[in-house]
């Protein structure tokens, strides 16, 4: 076993107890053996090996649930060894990966595949998704009873919606029986099909195909009658418009399953930054205006929102260096994630504990796996920031594979130091970073 590990003099943040105090962790056998402030320094005895990490955060681990591996069919995009090592500079240790590849994550085999190549790397904790129909084509179900003993923490059909009623209510219906969560990108295809960017007259003056804000809102409202007629957990992944809020938070109210999500450049950016065809900027589903921006803010800071994933989708250079109308939708997020979100915190919009909430034990907890909390006998899953360190976000110090990070350029206030996995470092602040 190694040696036992502690983290002294740090600010413990744990959103599930409300902790929120200075004072120190101790790691033993991959797993926390203590916490709080009567652990210091010269304390703990010879064999453990101390870190002072006074004027730093310890919070659990993030836990991401919408990440694009590339891998497999698109490796020259993103590898599961990049997107790893991209996760643990971001201060991820757990992540969801989706599962329209190529193959498609639609049976078994290929779930242990996924499983299987991350484990190997023994960092970051990649726990699969299934496809909710075969092939991600929204036709006919996948087999979620076996997929969901491989191991698949939820069902979705990725970046794909499910646009037939009928097969969703059966996939819905379906899910009940192992209380599976089923995760849906918000879109009606047809409303969308051949947009670029919000509609709106940003669009009309760029001369860009729209896509409306109905879209999301008409997708949502049929899958709530259908949750309500099944009972279903359901997941709204990247909620994008004050609309589509509305309904999210009226279906709350009425008891229903419903968690949502949201990204950090829905939260930080909006449909203004398109301008000059900056394909960076082109995200699934697109940035939309100020209004919807400030009504995810407060949907989060409330819990109407419960959890904030990157959204990852790497893209290479030849597939966002092209006419706007034809790039590739998608950013990279995994390294910018906490910074991103941090900074709602530096502008008071939201409480820290409610924030990290929202990254560490409420996607664990919907995804029904270990890890988002500060607790003896918990994983040693965890991620020491600095709060206030200000860095610069630029293509060449990202870790991931693809460089199309929505960010370039920007100034965040707030930086991983250190991320854990079981008790091991899989990335520190000093080992080439930039």
């Amino acid at each position: 076993m190694s040696r036992p590990l502690a983290l002294l003099g740090c600010r413990l943040l744990d959103p599930e107890s409300g902790l929120d105090r200075v004072g120190g962790l101790l790691v033993r056998d991959g797993r926390i053996a203590d916490l709080g402030p009567h652990l210091r320094a010269g304390e703990l005895g010879p064999e453990v090996e101390e870190i002072d990490a006074t004027g730093l955060c310890l919070a659990p681990g993030l836990v991401d649930m919408r990440v694009q591996l590339g891998e497999p069919g698109a490796e020259h995009k993103e590898r599961i060894d990049s997107a790893v090592a991209a996760a643990a500079a971001g201060g991820i240790t757990s992540l969801a990966a989706l599962p329209d590849t190529s193959p498609p994550l639609d049976d078994p085999a290929m779930l242990e595949f996924v499983a299987r190549r991350a484990r190997k790397l023994k960092s970051v904790k990649v726990h699969p998704c299934a496809c909710l129909t075969r092939g991600a084509e929204g036709r006919q179900l996948a087999e979620m009873g076996l997929l969901r003993e491989a191991g698949a923490v939820a069902f979705t059909d990725g970046c794909r919606a499910v646009a037939d009623a009928r097969v969703m209510l059966r996939a819905l219906s379906y899910a009940t029986a192992f209380d599976a969560l089923v995760i849906q990108h918000p879109e009606e295809p047809a409303l969308a099909a051949g947009g670029a960017m919000h509609e709106g007259p940003v669009a009309t003056r760029l001369g860009l195909p729209g896509i409306p804000a109905c879209a999301e809102v008409i997708m949502i409202e049929r899958d709530l009658r259908l949750v309500e007629a099944t009972g279903a957990r359901y997941h709204v992944a990247h909620l994008s418009t004050a609309a589509a809020v509305e309904v999210v938070r009226r279906a709350k109210a009425r008891g229903l399953p419903v968690s949502a999500e949201v990204s950090p450049h829905h939260l930080l950016l909006t449909e203004a930054e398109v301008e000059g065809y900056r394909t960076y900027a082109k995200v699934s589903p697109p940035l939309r205006t100020e209004e919807d921006r400030e009504a995810l803010i407060e949907a989060l800071a409330e819990g109407t929102i419960d959890v904030v994933a990157s959204d990852h989708a790497p893209q290479d250079q030849e597939s966002k260096r092209v006419p706007f109308a034809q790039a590739a939708f998608g950013v990279v997020g995994l390294e910018t994630l906490l910074a991103a979100c941090l900074q709602l915190w530096h502008d008071g919009r939201i409480d820290l504990l409610r924030l990290l909430a929202a990254l560490t034990v409420r996607p664990a907890s919907l995804l029904g796996i270990e890890g988002g909390r500060l607790a003896v006998g918990a994983p040693a899953d965890l991620v020491l920031f600095d709060a206030g360190l200000r860095w610069t976000v630029t293509e060449a110090g990202l870790r991931s594979l693809s460089k199309n990070t929505a960010f370039e350029g920007r100034e965040f206030r707030g930086r991983v130091v250190r991320t854990l996995v079981d008790g091991r470092t899989v990335f520190s602040l000093g080992d080439g970073a930039t």
